[in-house]
């Protein structure tokens, strides 16, 4: 590990945990946070764990930046801006970040927990599914489009974004939910590679809530649902 993922590695040991009895997890909200540095310290934590670390889930927000995947491709990126863009390691094409947008990153080590990355991805989708019901939000995910969807007046709007990194048979990276955010950024790109791409939100669906609030309570149901046995 270089000096600069063990300082990353040492920044998030230090921000207050809280373990989520029911699951196991542990819970790290970090506020606003700077992307490069987030992922960093992602990297540098998942080198660092063993067979007997706990699983994680990191509630967090960024500053306006753009995103390209493994596979992201430049064209996707369909006019320059003053927001920056970086290629990562986590699956899929390109999308915003920014305030306003919860981001829960999922560091889950796949084979203690037996699940295959689809699995896993299905289970994300349907936490999300169920929480955004208990505000009275009907959506769904698509198994050919990872990320979770709404639908208004026979318009498909994508309401949550979601990218993993496997390594070593663990995972980090995970799942962006827009919740009171300046949507203008998403008309420069081509949203997750898709060409008119609608997106949305918390806020225009009639539903008010923060980020941390948001985070507060997805958070313990994400990790309820990647528990959740196999029938």
């Amino acid at each position: 590990m270089t000096s600069l993922m063990a300082a990353e590695a040492g920044w998030i040991a230090s921000v207050p945990a809280r373990r989520d009895e029911a699951t196991g997890f542990v819970l790290r909200t970090l506020g606003r946070t700077d992307y490069e540095r987030c992922w960093r310290a992602m990297q540098a934590w998942t080198d660092a764990r063993d067979d007997d670390t706990p699983d994680e889930l990191w509630i967090t927000e960024h500053p306006p930046i753009y995103t390209l995947g493994l596979a992201g491709r430049r064209e996707h990126v369909l006019r320059e801006n003053a927001i920056p863009a970086l290629k990562v390691d986590r699956g899929g094409q390109v999308t915003y970040h920014g305030p306003g947008q919860l981001v829960v990153y999922v560091l889950v080590d796949l084979k203690r927990r037996r699940l295959g990355v689809r699995e896993l991805v299905r289970r994300l989708e349907a936490a999300v599914v169920e929480w955004l019901g208990s505000s009275g939000i009907s959506a769904f995910g698509k198994p050919s489009a990872p990320g979770v969807y709404v639908s208004r007046d026979g318009v498909e709007a994508k309401i949550a974004a979601l990218g993993l990194k496997v390594r070593n048979g663990c995972t980090y990276h995970g799942i962006a939910v827009n919740v009171a955010m300046d949507l203008s950024p998403f008309a420069d790109i081509d949203p997750c590679g898709y060409p008119g791409l609608a997106v949305t939100q918390l806020r225009d669906l009639g539903v008010a809530t923060t980020v941390e609030r948001a985070g507060e309570t997805l958070a313990p149901i994400l990790a309820a649902s990647i528990c959740r046995r196999h029938p």
